[in-house]
């Protein structure tokens, strides 16, 4: 079943069969989460659940979850039978392992704080259960914030593999909010995410609104922002300092090992992204 799944993206070479693999690993933990109460407590939000609920057309490799209400007392620990079992069901052995953290990756996530839990589930003997000739050890990241920014919204979306089942996840607006904010705040020191940039530019170009809201909860909640409100006239020239001070071929190459075709990248400069942020479109402005 998972060769067969596999080849459903038709994958041209080793990578992008790993990155097939791991998106099916994705989908697998997500359904095991669906047969517990937790997408009662959690909504997915992030690249992923751009990715596999919304057609976002690049890898990504983490699983985002924001509580709905704070709780610093949530644990995962009681959903992991269930992630276990969803694998186990389709012959694969898994293993759920604490994230390693040190003072420099608690520093390079994107906004790590001592409420967040990560965990990372690791898929065993590769080779034996896929047939995919690698030695490489395929994981993803589950990352849940306890004491998350709110004001966002959610919406139930349908996955189909592997069965039918529903997932609470942010709306587009609001996972906009979440990836303007990260793009211009990211606390990776002198280091760029390219992957922010490629995701600005599938939010404008799908015509995408910026929920200024939630935005601006996230904003104020790391204090980055300081004011009460922010105009959208505000938004484009934070927009427009970042792009002045980035590097294009940076961003460039962290992105393409994510996406199919680098050729879309060849239109990347200052100016195009400076003229992008001019189409960007906003709701959910504050009063």
């Amino acid at each position: 079943m998972i060769k067969d799944w596999i080849k459903e993206y038709n994958p041209k070479n080793e990578e992008e069969i790993l990155s097939a693999l791991r998106e099916i690993m994705q989908e697998v933990a997500l359904a095991g989460l669906s047969r517990t109460d937790f997408f009662e407590k959690a909504a997915f939000y992030g690249g992923t659940a751009l990715r596999i609920f919304y057609g976002l057309d690049r890898f990504s490799e983490d699983l985002d979850f924001s509580l709905l209400q704070s709780n610093t007392d949530f644990s995962l620990e009681p959903y992991f039978p269930a992630i276990l079992i969803e694998f186990e069901s389709l012959g694969l052995q898994v293993s759920i392992k604490e994230k390693e953290k040190s003072i420099d990756s608690s520093i390079e996530s994107a906004f790590l704080k001592a409420e967040t839990i990560w965990k990372e589930i690791v898929l065993e003997d590769l080779i034996k259960q896929t047939g995919v000739k690698s030695n490489k050890t395929l994981k993803i990241k589950i990352e849940v914030d306890r004491n998350p920014p709110l004001q966002f919204s959610t919406e139930e979306k349908l996955l189909i593999r592997p069965f039918s089942f529903y997932v609470k996840c942010f709306t587009r607006p609001s996972l906009f909010a979440g990836k303007m904010h990260a793009l211009l705040y990211r606390k990776w020191k002198g280091r760029v995410k390219g992957r922010d940039w490629y995701d600005l530019e599938w939010y404008i170009k799908k015509g995408i609104p910026l929920d200024v809201e939630h935005f601006l909860k996230r904003a104020s909640d790391t204090g980055d922002w300081k004011n009460q409100s922010i105009t959208p006239d505000e938004i484009k020239q934070l927009l427009k300092d970042k792009i002045a001070a980035v590097s294009i071929n940076n961003i460039k190459e962290d992105v393409v090992r994510f996406i199919k075709d680098d050729s879309a990248l060849e239109i990347w400069s200052p100016n195009y992204f400076n003229e992008l942020v001019e189409k960007l479109k906003f709701n959910n402005l504050p009063n």
